[in-house]
């Protein structure tokens, strides 16, 4: 790391000042931190429902709250954490920070359109919010039906809406980033010297821009049903409520993409900063995240080996299941030929990505497991799967989200951050999440079903580590929570590129101007070329 020199010059952090300036801009840097705060907000509010539902597993008997209860929050957790939290946590912020400066440009493609996605996203949150309010739901955040179209008693429609909403917000923040990839790259910037952070944000607005309208389309209907006993799902009325699946399924599988896509670009560039290395197989990496994004569209059958497709389907999708893992094995060899005699530093945001790696390993040795036909009937509805999903979305995304925010900090604040604290933070985070979760492996391999808010005795020892584990994690994220607060005022005053960097990110001040760079630039070498940045270092 190396010290800044104190120099005052406008950025984008005061160029203007007041709330209008916020609540109007059109900077997507400061629209990525509108986002920031928002999904922040979300992420606790959903990890307040967590932390209820692992407090009434403690004990066998539901004895804190009644099922029904228990229903509405882990409806109201699954919810929030995905569609709130999740899906927009690394494009929406670190995504919409980063892309325009990692292509040399000054704003995205549209940057009212932008705007109009953060305000979009906050209406469909504040929809989901206010049905929590005034009752709920407890169809889980899957919607299934017949119970979200039939026999639910709280507020399915409000809830759905409210997520349909959110999926416009998706769309456009994945359309403003395909046009800016395709047409805003600096002079000299070809596809094969884009950073694999751009690589993995394109893929996954692709996904985003032809996913997206499915589960919209699959939520309006249920709402229509519901409302008014339209024939699409419901038998009696000559639908088909395993169609419902289908369609869930074909938006929400390839969903799991846009929550890890994007993760896998940040380790990508932390794996290189850290190692002084140029990322091994940079082509083959790339391409992974386009198979990846391709591939993911095919294998939302694996989600229904128990719910009456046929054997020869059920078959198909195992091996397109089998074949989606191959591309993230890609990515997981190459970032540790990366890290092969590479210069390794510790700091924070390395500790991450070494998080990262090996719990998305574990996600996929596990994924395998469930890609398996004979398994999967087994462990289907038990906390195998809740274990599985959690070591993708928390293990994976979550330690790449924080491993970003920790590496671009100094970059979006112009500020350091403790580096004591922020290593202690991604122990506990890294110790506190595999305490609560590994359990839920053994005890869904032993028949424990998930949604259940009481069990039988024997199952209490697992549960109780969850419970322990998750009071460890919470702590794990309150910590960095707190020290980022405090680095804004007291923190060191940030370099320009702390961490010898090769992104054209770096070649600008910290915090950047409004502008982003006060010259357009111009690229003239490969992509993760440290060469370069010694040659500008010693010069």
């Amino acid at each position: 790391m190396i010290t800044a020199t104190v120099e005052a010059r406008d950025n984008y952090l005061t160029h203007e000042y007041g709330v209008k300036s916020w609540l109007l801009t059109k900077d997507h840097k400061r629209i990525a931190l509108l986002y920031l705060a928002s999904i922040t907000f979300f992420f606790f509010l959903g990890g307040i429902f967590a932390t209820i539902i692992r407090l009434e597993l403690l004990t066998p008997p539901g004895d804190l709250v009644s099922s029904q209860t228990y229903n509405k929050l882990f409806s109201l957790h699954g919810i929030i954490m995905v569609f709130l939290f999740l899906i927009p946590s690394i494009p929406a912020t670190l995504g919409n920070f980063l892309v325009p400066m990692m292509l040399g440009c000054k704003d995205l493609a549209f940057p009212k359109l932008n705007l109009l996605s953060w305000y979009i996203f906050v209406v469909g949150g504040l929809f989901v919010l206010y049905a929590m309010l005034i009752g709920g739901v407890d169809t889980g955040w899957t919607f299934y039906v017949p119970l979200s179209t039939s026999y639910a008693n709280t507020y399915v429609i409000l809830t759905a809406v409210g997520v349909f909403i959110t999926g416009f917000s998706s769309i456009l923040t994945g359309l403003n980033f395909i046009v800016t990839v395709h047409r805003m790259r600096a002079p000299g910037l070809t596809w094969f010297r884009l950073p694999l952070f751009i690589w993995s944000t394109y893929a996954t607005s692709v996904i985003q821009v032809l996913g997206t309208p499915v589960i919209a389309v699959t939520l309006l209907l249920v709402a229509l049903e519901r409302g008014f006993h339209l024939g699409i799902f419901d038998p009696a009325l000559g639908g088909d409520p395993v169609l419902f699946q289908h369609l869930f399924w074909f938006y929400s599988h390839p969903a799991v993409y846009i929550m890890v896509l994007p993760a896998m670009g940040v380790v990508s560039e932390l794996v290189s900063t850290y190692s002084r290395k140029k990322v091994f197989g940079y082509k083959f990496v790339a391409f992974a995240s386009v198979a990846i994004a391709i591939l993911g569209f095919l294998v939302w059958g694996h989600h229904m080996f128990v719910a009456g497709q046929s054997v020869y389907a059920s078959m198909v999708f195992s091996m397109l299941s089998y074949l989606v893992a191959v591309p993230s094995a890609i990515k997981v060899f190459n970032w540790t030929a990366t890290l092969y005699k590479g210069s390794i530093s510790y700091d924070t945001p390395m500790l991450y990505a070494f998080g990262f790696i090996g719990l998305f390993t574990m996600r996929g040795l596990t994924g395998t497991f469930l890609a398996s036909l004979g398994f999967d009937v087994h462990v289907t509805d038990t906390y195998f799967v809740v274990a599985h999903f959690h070591y993708i979305m928390v293990g994976g995304t979550m330690m790449a989200y924080l491993g970003g925010l920790h590496y671009w900090w100094p970059k979006i604040s112009g500020r350091m951050y403790p580096e004591g604290w922020a290593k202690l933070s991604a122990l506990v985070v890294f110790l506190g999440f595999n305490l609560t979760f590994f359990p839920q492996f053994i005890m869904g391999y032993l028949g424990m079903p998930r949604r259940y808010h009481a069990y039988p005795e024997e199952f209490q020892v697992y549960h109780v580590l969850s419970t322990a584990g998750a009071s460890v994690l919470a702590v794990g994220y309150l910590i960095p929570a707190m020290y980022f607060i405090w680095s804004l005022r007291y923190g060191p005053i940030a370099p320009d590129n702390p961490w010898r960097a090769t992104g054209l990110e770096w070649q600008t001040s910290s915090p950047p101007p409004p502008d982003n760079f006060e010259i357009t630039p111009v690229v003239t070498h490969e992509a993760y070329d440290y060469s370069v940045v010694e040659e500008m270092t010693v010069g």
